[in-house]
């Protein structure tokens, strides 16, 4: 796949992610979570003896999806309990 490309599916997988997780963060951020997802889910894979997914199908996008919850889950427990938002 090509840069541009990366950088669409990390866009798409980040907001999905982020959506479920109930988190807020703008473009680029999503992005960042995407590709990171997109590694730590098929790190997983690999732990767990499937096949490397490389291509740009639905099947690689619950993976870069699920790789990217787990990558927002660590992180919520590394920052500790944050105080309530003013509405």
């Amino acid at each position: 796949m090509g840069l541009l490309a990366w950088i669409v599916f990390g866009a798409i997988a980040g907001a999905i992610a982020t959506a479920l997780m109930g988190e807020r963060s703008g473009c680029l951020m999503n992005i960042i979570v995407g590709i990171i997802g997109a590694f730590v889910g098929g790190a997983l894979m690999n732990f767990f003896g499937r096949v490397h997914l490389i291509r740009f199908d639905l099947r690689s996008l619950v993976v870069a999806v699920i790789g990217a919850i787990v990558f927002l889950a660590i992180l919520r427990v590394l920052r500790g309990p944050r105080p309530p938002r003013p509405v």
